[in-house]
Order: C-alpha cells, then sequence, then structure tokens
C-alpha cells in the first residue's frame, strides 16, 4: 500500500515535469514498483546529455530571445565559440566498466536491510588475539579470521552464523598437519580468497562454498597454485624514481616536527631529483637516499635493507660453500714452525653460552673437544695442517675451511704448549736440531663466520666483568658487572642476569659502550630507582652471615657508574642521561653518538628498503627537544679514552678509571648494612613499669 501511495504521489508530478525530471522520477516509480527500466543507449545519453547542459542552458536563457530564434551550431559561420571546441571532445559513448569493484552503497531502508544484518554480528565474535578479517563471504554472513592461538601459532578461523534473525555463532578452526601459515587475503577483484601455508599458495572462490572447501581439504592438495613460473616484471629506473618520491613522502609525512625544522622538503625533493635518473643500481639509488634524507640534520636516518644484485643470485648452497669459516681463535703465521701459533682461545661465560638454544664455545677449546675424548688447545701450539694440506701453502689457514661450517675437519697440531713433556723441553731448550715433533690429529668442528663475531664479543664482555671484579677485590670492595650490547628483549635477560645477583653490592658498573639501541630504558630505571625501606635479621643471621638483609627489594643500595663512548647510541643514550637526571649515579668514558630522536622503522619501500625517519621526539623541562643527546651526545661526567693500542693489548683505561672512582668515593661515603636499634625491654623492671 505505502509503494502504491508513493508512486501515485509520483504520477501526479510528471505533467509539469521536464524530460529529464520525467525520466528520472519514471525511474524511480518503476523501482517502486519492483522492476527495472530499461533503455537503450540513445535514449540514456540523450537523457545523461540534457542533464548535464540544463544548468548551461539556463544560464544563457534570455527573457527577450526564445530558445526557437537561437540560431543552431551548425547554420552558424565561424566564430569565437566554435573555435574553442576541442578537435576530440568526448563522445556519449558510455565508458567501459571498471575490472575493479566499486565500492557498495549502503542503504538501510525498507528492503536494503541487508548490510545491517550482515555487519551487526561481528560484535557476537568472541574475544581472541585476532590478526585481521581476512573476508566475508560474498553470499553468507560467515566470516574468515586470522587469529594468534595460546602458543602464538597464527590460524585461520571460520566464524559460521546461523540464518537471519538469530545470532548464533560456530567457531571453526582450520589447521594442516605440520604446515605452517604465513599470510591470507582476497584478490583485487575480491571474487577469490588466497592462503598461503609453508610456501603453497591455494586460491578459492570468495564464497561459503570456498570457504567450506578450504576446511574439507585435509591434507591441502587441492586448488594449488604453481608458483614456480611465477615472476614480476621491474623498470629499475622507474622503481627508482618511485621509491625515491617514496621515501621522500613518508620522510615528510613520519617526522617528528610537521615543520620540517624549517627546512624547504619540497626544494630537497627537487634537487636531489635529477640525480636518480642518473641511477643505474640500487647502491646508486641509496646513495642519493642518504644524500636527501641527510638535510634533516637527524642522527635517527638510516638507508638500508631492500633488493641487490646478488653474484651467488641468493643460492643457499652457493652461500654455504663459499662462507669461509672459523676455528674460533686467533692465529699469527710462524715460518719457524711452519704453521700457525695460536695466539688466543676466546672463552664465553659457561653458564650463559647458549646460541639457539645450543652452547657455542671456540671449536679449539677443551670444553668442546673433551667432549669427544680429546684435549683442548692452548695458545702457544701450533696448527701445521687441515685435512691433509699444509697451511703454508696457502695466503691464509682460514682458505682451506671455506664452505666447511658445521663439517668435521682434521687438523695437525704440534702441541708446544698442551702436552707437558714438549713444552717443558722447549723451556729448558732441551729439544735437539734432530728431534723430529710429530703432529698430533684432532678432529674440529669450525662455526660459520657469522658466529665468529658474537663468540669474540661475548668474550671480550666475560673477560671484562672478570677484570672489573678482580680489580675491585684489589681495592678492596665488591662490584657488580653488566654489559648491555642493546635495549631489546635479549638484552632485558642480560640485565636480570647481571643485576639480581649482584644487587647486595657495594658498587655497580652498568657497561654502554658500543649500545645499539632499542627501548628498555624505563624499564632499566625503575629497577635501578628502587629503595630498600627495610630489613630482616634473625638471632643468628643477618645480611653479613647468609641473611635475608633486603634481598625481597631487590634493591640496589651502593654506588653506581655508567660506561659510556662515542658509540653508545639511541636508547643507550637514553638511559645515560636518565642516569644523570635522576642522580642515580656517575657517567664515565667519552660524549656518546647523539640520536634523541626515536624511530619505529615502518616507512618501508617498495622492495622492502627504507630511508628511515625520526619520528618520536623527545623532551624535558632541562635540555628541551632531544635531552641534550641530538646532534650533541650526552657528555660524561669524568672524561677518559681507551688508547687503541694498549686497549689491543688488553687493558681497558675506562675500566681502570671507573674502579679507581668507586673505590675513592666509597671511601667517602661507605655503604653499610644499617645497624639494628636496640631491642624493646619488656621485663617487669622496664624503665616506668609500676608493676611489683
Amino acid at each position: 500500500a505505502d509503494r502504491v501511495l508513493q508512486i501515485g504521489e509520483l504520477v501526479d508530478t510528471l505533467v509539469s515535469s521536464t524530460d529529464t525530471e520525467r525520466h528520472l522520477l519514471l525511474k524511480k516509480a518503476d523501482s517502486l514498483a519492483g522492476r527495472e527500466r530499461k533503455m537503450d543507449e540513445n535514449e540514456e545519453s540523450a537523457a545523461l546529455s540534457a542533464e548535464t547542459n540544463e544548468p548551461f542552458q539556463k544560464l544563457s536563457a534570455s527573457p527577450s530571445v526564445t530558445s526557437s530564434s537561437t540560431p543552431s551550431l551548425s547554420t552558424q559561420g565561424p566564430s569565437m565559440h566554435t573555435s574553442s571546441v576541442p578537435s576530440s571532445a568526448p563522445s556519449n559513448t558510455p565508458m567501459p566498466e571498471s575490472p575493479f569493484p566499486k565500492d557498495g552503497e549502503i542503504d538501510f531502508g525498507f528492503g536494503g536491510l541487508d548490510f545491517s544484518r550482515r555487519a551487526y554480528r561481528v560484535a557476537n565474535v568472541p574475544p581472541g588475539e585476532y590478526i585481521g578479517i581476512v573476508s566475508q563471504a560474498a553470499d553468507d554472513p560467515s566470516f574468515l579470521f586470522m587469529e594468534r592461538d595460546a602458543n602464538s601459532k597464527i590460524q585461520l578461523k571460520i566464524f559460521a552464523f546461523e540464518d537471519f534473525p538469530s545470532s548464533a555463532i560456530t567457531p571453526v578452526p582450520i589447521t594442516f598437519a605440520d604446515k605452517t601459515l604465513q599470510g591470507a587475503g582476497v584478490s583485487t577483484t575480491r571474487e577469490y580468497i588466497y592462503v598461503i601455508y609453508s610456501g603453497e599458495v591455494k586460491v578459492l572462490p570468495n564464497s561459503i562454498k570456498g570457504i567450506t572447501a578450504l576446511k574439507s581439504d585435509a591434507k591441502y592438495t587441492q586448488n594449488i597454485v604453481d608458483t614456480g613460473a611465477l615472476a614480476i616484471s621491474v623498470w629499475p629506473a622507474l622503481e627508482y624514481h618511485q621509491m625515491y618520491n617514496d621515501a621522500w613522502r613518508m620522510l615528510r609525512d613520519y617526522f617528528y616536527d610537521k615543520d620540517m625544522t624549517g627546512i624547504n622538503w619540497p626544494d630537497v625533493h627537487a634537487r636531489y631529483l635529477p640525480l636518480v635518473k642518473r641511477c643505474v643500481k640500487r647502491e646508486d639509488l641509496n646513495d642519493v637516499l642518504e644524500q636527501m634524507a641527510a638535510e634533516l640534520s637527524a642522527l635517527h636516518v638510516f638507508v638500508h635493507d631492500g633488493e641487490y644484485a646478488s653474484p651467488i643470485h641468493d643460492s643457499k648452497l652457493l652461500a654455504f660453500v663459499n662462507d669461509v669459516a672459523s676455528l674460533g681463535a686467533t692465529f699469527e703465521r710462524s715460518a719457524d714452525w711452519k704453521g700457525y701459533v695460536v695466539t688466543s682461545i676466546p672463552e664465553r661465560d659457561p653458564d650463559f653460552n647458549l646460541k639457539d638454544g645450543n652452547p657455542i664455545y671456540s671449536p679449539l677449546s677443551d670444553r668442546v673437544l673433551r667432549m669427544s675424548g680429546q684435549r683442548g688447545l692452548q695458545v702457544g701450539d701450533v696448527v701445521v695442517g687441515i685435512n691433509g694440506e699444509s697451511v703454508m701453502r696457502v695466503p691464509d689457514l682460514n682458505m682451506l675451511l671455506r664452505g666447511m661450517a658445521g663439517q668435521s675437519v682434521r687438523l695437525a697440531v704440534l702441541r708446544l704448549a698442551s702436552n707437558s713433556t714438549t713444552r717443558r723441553a722447549l723451556e729448558e731448550n732441551a729439544l735437539e736440531d734432530d728431534d723430529v715433533l710429530i703432529p698430533e690429529p684432532v678432529i674440529a668442528v669450525p662455526i660459520p663466520s657469522s658466529g665468529v663475531g658474537e663468540l669474540l664479543y661475548d668474550a671480550w664482555e666475560w673477560k671484562t666483568k672478570e677484570m672489573a671484579q678482580a680489580m675491585a677485590k684489589e681495592k678492596g670492595f665488591s662490584v657488580g658487572y653488566l654489559h648491555l650490547k642493546s635495549m631489546g628483549k635479549d638484552d632485558a635477560d642480560a640485565f636480570v642476569r647481571g643485576f639480581y645477583p649482584d644487587y647486595n653490592k657495594e658498587a655497580l658498573i652498568v657497561d654502554v659502550r658500543h649500545n645499539r639501541g632499542g627501548n628498555i630504558d624505563s624499564w632499566l630505571l625503575d629497577a635501578l630507582q628502587r629503595k630498600a625501606w627495610m630489613y630482616w635479621q634473625s638471632r643468628t643471621r643477618n645480611i653479613t652471615t647468609g641473611g635475608l638483609g633486603w634481598d625481597e627489594h631487590f634493591a640496589f643500595r651502593g654506588h653506581l657508574v655508567v660506561l659510556i663512548d662515542s658509540h653508545t647510541s639511541s636508547d643507550g643514550e637514553g638511559f645515560s642521561r636518565g642516569v644523570s637526571e635522576l642522580g642515580l649515579g656517575k657517567l664515565i668514558g667519552t660524549r656518546t653518538w647523539g640520536g634523541g630522536i626515536w624511530l619505529s622503522s615502518d616507512n618501508k619501500m617498495v622492495d622492502g628498503g627504507i630511508a628511515t625517519a625520526p619520528e618520536v621526539g623527545t623532551y624535558n623541562a632541562n635540555f628541551g627537544w632531544g635531552l641534550g643527546i641530538e646532534n650533541l651526545g650526552v657528555e660524561p661526567d669524568i672524561e677518559v679514552d681507551n688508547n687503541p693500542r694498549v686497549a689491543y693489548d688488553g687493558k681497558d683505561e675506562m675500566l681502570e678509571k671507573a674502579i679507581d672512582h668507586l673505590a675513592q668515593w666509597l671511601k667517602d661515603e661507605p655503604v653499610v648494612f644499617p645497624s639494628p636499634p636496640d631491642r624493646k625491654d619488656n621485663s617487669l623492671h622496664a624503665e616506668g613499669c609500676s608493676a611489683k
């Protein structure tokens, strides 16, 4: 009845309507009647043309000139008006339909409740750690979600909905044995769903039938796409231009100051753009991006990652056979002994030596070789051969270890130091000229080149800790020492390992030299600010005799020194500034790197490369923007630098200064255990007691 009434009202208005208005009203009436009005192309084009030109006709109409007396354009000679019409004026032929879907119109009116009926159900999805909505079926209100489960594993889950008006939901997880979900999404036309499990791509229709087929394919064998021949064609010159524009734009949009600290940023774009045309390889583009981004004069601007030409074509096999493995020791070539003399075997903390769950030591250390019934090498032993080849026949010993990482190799070793008989003979100069030393075979397993730096770094850290404790013992006080490589998750573990066993020492050294930054400074400062407010003591025990003391607070009560240098960067500097601002301790070393505007490194370019944008400015009332760090660095309270030559010999002048300063500090302000007060006298003879 309502539709009939509305159609009647439309018919009443048709008599007084223009052609265009009449066409639109008829179309609306047909829609209300439940059918679609069909028009041929000429009728629709004429209607559209009339509708488009009507405002201009009204503007040009004159009361004294009627439309019938106005000469048509076709009967007029050339004029200024006709000459302005372009020769390639657009025709009235409809444009072809775009292959991409248009945004659907949302209609909440009568007969248009489909959207609302589908949308309200999202609120009924149970709580969970969802990564995102993959799709809602085109012909069904059911959803396909990506969810992180209790084991931090990402999986797909179907949420099947009952028919309207029911709001019941049935969750249906999708899992495949021995396969890991790597991604899921919809095609650009939204007609298909794709899922990727362990490198295999499956494509299905974006419909309830397609979603259920995903669940029913238990072995993950159907609708698998052959990706072996998939490739993408890239025009490097155009891609470099795009990446330059993207890097410039994202620096503009991500930089912490919307005014770009007064820099004319469009002018910077124009200045370096001509150089992009001269880039012939990705490394050239990096050079341009570095120069362009450097105009910001901000320290947290880095250009890295991306796609580069590889001489080994990303082959894992070629990478392995060309990797130069290492025996995890340093050597010195000796013509006298016709081999390489061991000069050092790095040792790391035996209690914390795991890498990816496996213990890592030098392959020549006693900790490793004794597990196979062999003896470790010592400084002074000589390696004369590897796998039957003399080490003197190659320019460097490591050339014989190419492609040998993780493989057993046979070493020929003169045990000049680790064999007691030979060592004594050498010390007593008892070897005759005609004495022949027989090399001893040793089976070792070299480590990859990527693990050498970490082994040496960890060994330096362990050695420095032992040096600090030994020097403090000589000075007559106890000290805790911990080194933080960066300020990330692993470094939080390092702080826990180094701080809590030594929280009750008289002094603490936190070494952030070479610190690469992160974001845990606030957590570290919070732990260092703890205060002890009560103590434990029984009749026989206190903190000096194994009692509890104040250990449940884990509050450090001693004197703190932080070691810094020119390679202390980012959050390592933030931590150092916090120690200084909060009055927690003294800074010893050299001025730091100077990066006080932080970043998240999420403004990636199309090939995965990035020109990082300093996104988060820092400030306080004392230093203002950058905390006095940006472009300046943190100045130490006591400046001392390590002489490179002396440091090479194992001497650490910064550490020695820290120990000397702490010794004097403790002499001036000793850290003592608070003496307990006198116990209360509860006897009848206590003063003031009136009891008899």
